[in-house]
């Protein structure tokens, strides 16, 4: 009898099952449903909250549209605390919930991690803030929507020599760091192709607080301008030290500067100065106008280069479902190839290696606030 009961009971449990596994299907059918891959929590909480809000903003604006193919689009959020083993599981996670494509990751380690396990699924990935040229390595489902490290030194170098019309440049940089090193080599390349000159390179290590020797070499030489390629934490330690100094330079960096700590750091010296970014809340595009408006609606915040690229990765992803009139995966990722679209940061196509083609940002430092200066195409 008791074994009967046993079996009755499980009998039931296993009917419930399929009811209740037919209910969620049922219930999931009229949603497209988009995974997304961010650091919720972790050391750049704040950047993967920023990155959330914007797929939320995305997901309302494209639902109170009707939707995508008569559908609703649903993005589900999965935290990866900035942890590439966390964002590879994640991504498994997804998958196995047949999302149609996902966003994220926020950092390149994380993306570069969730890559082969996309590709291999044949799931279409696109990040929106991942610049290290290896992320997109992983295979044909992997895109993202920033530019790159190589074509943002391309960047800063050429506004340095049409723009600022500098005529030589020296570069200090962390050694042992890849973006900045990277960023720094491809600087001196482009800015020598378009006839500067680069009188100095000096280099320094992780952790270092003192830059006056390195310092005291570039300001004998005199450069029009000093590239600092770095993080704003390294920067606004260098900037007040080079003015203490009496270096005279106008200071230039890339990506890694865009935080309001950079002020809190570098004080007034970082005033004047310039550094290449993805997007800016002042350019007066559509776009952006638009996006800043709803966005400052929502959150009563201003959204910053990460909220931008990530709305963009999503939009990218929702156009492409669009384009494909379709939500099977590799129509998707065919479609995404062959976009050529208006987002916040730009006008966007991808090259060969789902790389976007699109311009930069410049920006200007000024009364401790950034000014969007203009737009450099490579």
């Amino acid at each position: 009898m008791v074994k009967k009961l046993v079996s009755l009971a499980i009998g039931i449990a296993m009917v419930g099952t399929v009811f209740t596994g037919c209910q969620t299907k049922k219930a999931d059918s009229n949603e497209i449903q988009i995974g997304a891959v961010l650091p919720i929590s972790g050391d750049i909480a704040a950047l993967g909250q920023s990155s959330k809000n914007s797929l939320l903003l995305l997901e309302e604006q494209v639902n109170s549209k009707g939707g995508v193919l008569g559908k609703k689009v649903k993005f589900l959020i999965e935290d990866d605390e900035n942890k590439p083993a966390n964002s590879a599981n994640v991504a498994q996670k997804l998958i196995s919930q047949k999302v149609v494509g996902i966003v994220g990751s926020y950092s390149s380690k994380c993306s570069i991690a969730m890559g082969p396990v996309v590709n291999s699924a044949k799931i279409p990935m696109i990040t929106g803030t991942s610049t290290n040229p290896k992320v997109t390595e992983a295979g044909e489902y992997v895109f993202r929507a920033c530019f790159i490290d190589p074509f943002q030194g391309t960047v800063i170098a050429k506004f340095a020599s049409e723009d600022l019309k500098a005529k030589t440049a020296a570069v200090l940089y962390d050694v042992g760091n890849d973006y900045s090193k990277g960023l720094a080599e491809y600087f001196q390349d482009g800015f020598k192709k378009l006839g500067g000159n680069v009188v100095g390179v000096e280099t320094y290590a992780n952790g270092d607080q003192d830059f006056n020797a390195q310092l005291t070499k570039i300001k004998a030489l005199n450069p029009d301008i000093l590239i600092l390629p770095d993080m704003y934490s390294n920067v606004g330690l260098i900037t007040k030290q080079a003015r203490a100094l009496g270096i005279k330079s106008t200071f230039l960096g890339g990506d890694g500067w865009d935080s309001p700590d950079l002020f809190k750091i570098g004080g007034d010296s970082v005033n004047g100065s310039y550094f290449a970014n993805h997007f800016s809340p002042e350019d007066t595009s559509p776009q952006v106008v638009e996006f800043t408006k709803q966005y400052k609606a929502k959150y009563n915040a201003t959204p910053d280069a990460t909220s931008g690229l990530t709305y963009d990765a999503g939009s990218l992803l929702i156009k492409a479902i669009e384009k494909a009139g379709s939500t099977e995966p590799d129509k998707v990722k065919d479609a995404m190839k062959s976009l050529s679209v208006d987002v916040v940061s730009g006008k966007v196509s991808f090259d060969e290696k789902r790389n976007p083609v699109k311009s930069a940002v410049m920006i200007k430092v000024e009364d401790g606030k950034q000014k969007f200066v203009k737009k450099v195409n490579p």
